[in-house]
């Protein structure tokens, strides 16, 4: 997923981890690109709900 996210020009995402939960471990994020990243590859938004947390 890592390596997807990177190939369509997410550069700081630097690992992914899919189960119930995605989560990204990232880097020099900007707003909006988790949002984008989510609708471009993520989820399903056709089957499936998402929300987005940060950690601090």
């Amino acid at each position: 997923m890592a390596d997807a996210l990177q190939g369509l020009g997410f550069d700081e995402v630097q690992n992914a981890r899919i189960g119930k939960v995605i989560e990204l471990e990232l880097s020099d994020v900007r707003p909006g690109r988790v949002e984008e990243m989510a609708k471009k590859l993520l989820a399903n938004s056709v089957i499936e709900n998402y929300r987005i947390e940060g950690a601090e």
